[in-house]
């Protein structure tokens, strides 16, 4: 196991500190528990039980918090964190924060109340919507009294409570209470072994989530008390809650944190058997953790072990896009090639029209087709794959897909998406948002880029060279597919820039040639095949270098531009705006650390623009990288606290630069 991360009073007893730290602990099949280091929920997104129940997606808040009080020598300690309206803050239960730690992905507080030393771990069940919370006395002069008020919810993730007068079937059960918020919806178990449980039905209202207000959207959120719990622990004794959405969790605590230590022991393992020679720091052990968090269960009618990732915490389902751009450092690089084949095989059945879809929708409605590069990554990560495992099977079975693919892109498929007379892709229509700069405010499109933009052509060659290849290996005809490529090189000349000495980003866009600065010219030198003279790709390196690498990830717009941004924040319209206008995105420091060994043949040089990570991991998301930063220093982390194609596309780096034992 990686080090744990350990902090101290300094940080803990501090609110802000210990409130823009956020854990999260995953199940695996899209279900999550996550909250502050302080304990104060300050997201819709924060839970200690966020059910998947559409695996992955259906994600419902259903139990919010607990709010814990320790009784000690005739004394009360609330180890509970809350803001109100006003900003009120009570209780204030991070002063008595000792110690927090990270253990794997599971966070673990020591609470000092007078004498008395008190442990509570969170984790979550793997492959179940089930966490567990445990208290032990670890120190004390006497018996400590422990009282747990738990509070339940039924919300959509994305949404917020407002009770009103809704009343929920609060149901006493062995152990504790199962409850039911209204007719047809699941039941919450709620479970304390070695406790009495006295049900209720108590409504605490307006919790203020700050981190909401700050985004300019509802941050008031209710919560119902369902249940209390009272236990009398001696000193080294322990009691275990249970929060689940399934029907009968296991009670026995005890077990349940051995499991989830041979999960995380078994991931760890399968890197290290796949990685024998790596010299890793323990930051990256933290990463293939991470990784760990955003492979999930989705089960198809043709394949119930169906798998995808999930985009980034808190808010993301699956996207086509994230999915295999993440996949070679969430997958192959971790020493789990059998996720990544049924990874593969699992968007195989959803292929339409040539294209892949680039989101499933919450609600379970249609996948959306509408990404130009989702379905060229595909053909990177099936190349990825291949090269890791020798597979030939899979390439065989796969292979009349990607052939549909490039027959699709050549004549035209949805949103003028074609092969263009010089062999380059074009694509888009007026109101439509096709490439990963995708921020859209109403019908504000805020970086269109309809034309001929460089990463998808770098990404179209790079797919018909892996097509040539992957023929050649099946012994098929693969001569057309390299007479292709050839010609969509010589396309790619187009894309120079000579006076910026760069690339252009889009060309023949309906104004023209865009000679704007950004990185997605960093993929046409990173990716397998490159398009770019040697002395080009030295030249695209050291122009993202001098304008737009910061020490968490590529700038998406060039500081000197008129329309740069460099705070990402204010309400949605603001921060849609400044999302690729500025905003520094981390997925992109792995590419440009690959595109400089590329030219410099560096590794140690290459290496050390992934270091910063070393320190983020231990700052914002605890244990994963963030999906966003603001573009000016000190480069403060945003959005998603754990985005999938930020810890993968760090781990596939590190580990193709790394030195050996």
């Amino acid at each position: 196991m990686p080090d744990t991360l350990t902090w101290g009073r300094s940080m803990c007893g501090e609110l802000g500190q210990a409130e823009r730290r956020e854990w999260l602990c995953a199940n695996g099949i899209g279900g999550f528990a996550s909250g502050t280091v302080a304990g104060t929920p300050t997201r819709r997104y924060h839970g200690l039980l966020v059910a998947a129940l559409q695996p992955p997606l259906g994600r419902t808040v259903l139990v919010a918090q607990v709010h814990e009080t320790v009784v000690h020598d005739g004394q009360a300690y609330d180890l509970a964190t809350c803001r109100w309206p006003g900003g009120v803050v009570h209780p204030v239960g991070h002063r008595h924060i000792e110690t927090f730690r990270l253990e794997g992905t599971s966070p673990e507080w020591t609470y000092a109340c007078a004498d008395a030393l008190v442990d509570k771990r969170i984790w979550m069940e793997p492959g179940a919507n089930t966490t567990y919370v445990r208290y032990r006395v670890r120190r004390a002069c006497g018996p400590v009294g422990l009282v747990l008020k738990v509070l339940v919810n039924h919300r959509d993730y994305h949404a917020t409570t407002r009770a009103g007068d809704w009343r929920m079937d609060v149901t006493p059960a062995p152990a504790g209470v199962r409850v039911t918020p209204f007719a047809g919806a699941p039941t919450i178990t709620v479970l304390a072994g070695d406790a009495t449980a006295q049900p209720a039905h108590d409504w605490y209202r307006d919790f203020d989530l700050v981190r909401e207000t700050e985004r300019g959207l509802d941050h008031l959120d209710d919560a119902l008390h369902a249940v209390t719990f009272e236990a009398t622990l001696a000193p080294g004794a322990d009691l275990t809650l249970v929060v689940s959405a399934e029907a009968a969790p296991s009670l026995d605590g005890t077990a349940a944190w051995r499991r989830r230590e041979a999960h995380e022991a078994a991931v760890l393992r399968r890197w290290q058997d796949a990685q024998p020679s790596l010299e890793a720091p323990p930051w990256i052990c933290r990463l293939v953790l991470a990784a760990d968090q955003f492979v999930a269960r989705r089960p198809t009618r043709e394949d119930p072990d169906g798998r995808t990732v999930l985009a980034g915490y808190h808010w993301f389902g699956d996207w086509g896009r994230d999915t295999m751009i993440a996949l070679p450092g969430l997958t192959l690089t971790t020493g789990s090639p059998d996720a990544a084949r049924t990874i593969l095989t699992t968007f195989a059945r959803f292929v339409d029209r040539g294209m892949l879809p680039n989101r499933f929708p919450d609600a379970g409605e249609a996948p959306e087709y509408n990404t130009v590069d989702a379905t060229l990554w595909y053909f990177e990560a099936i190349r990825a794959y291949h090269a890791a495992t020798g597979d030939d099977g899979l390439v065989k079975e796969l292979f009349p897909v990607l052939e549909s693919i490039v027959a699709w892109h050549r004549e035209g498929t949805r949103y003028g998406i074609r092969m263009d007379g010089d062999g380059l892709l074009t694509a888009g229509e007026p109101g439509v948002q096709l490439t990963w700069m995708d921020a859209r405010i109403g019908d504000w499109v805020v970086t269109p880029r309809m034309g001929k933009a460089v990463e998808v052509n770098a990404l179209w060659y790079n797919a018909l060279r892996a097509m040539a290849a992957l023929a050649a290996r099946l012994g098929r005809p693969s001569g057309a597919y390299a007479v292709l490529a050839d010609r969509v090189a010589d396309g790619f000349e187009r894309f120079w820039f000579a006076p910026g000495g760069y690339c252009y980003d889009v060309i023949d866009t309906p104004d023209g040639d865009d000679p704007t600065l950004r990185p997605n010219q960093i993929l046409a030198v990173s990716l397998p095949e490159s398009p770019l003279a040697p002395e080009r790709r030295r030249a695209v390196v050291d122009a993202c270098a001098a304008r737009l690498l910061t020490s968490v990830g590529l700038r998406s717009l060039s500081p000197d531009h008129p329309q740069y941004q460099g705070r990402y924040g204010g309400d949605q319209r603001a921060r849609d705006g400044a999302y690729h206008q500025g905003t520094v995105w981390a997925w992109l420091l792995g590419p440009f650390a690959l595109a400089h060994f590329r030219v410099y043949q560096d590794a140690a040089t290459a290496r050390s623009f992934l270091l910063p990570m070393a320190d983020h991991v231990a700052d914002h998301g605890l244990g994963s990288i963030a999906e966003i930063f603001d573009g000016d220093p000190p480069f403060r982390p945003d959005g998603c606290i754990a985005q999938a194609w930020s810890v993968a596309e760090t781990l596939r780096a590190w580990h193709e630069l790394a030195p050996a034992r």
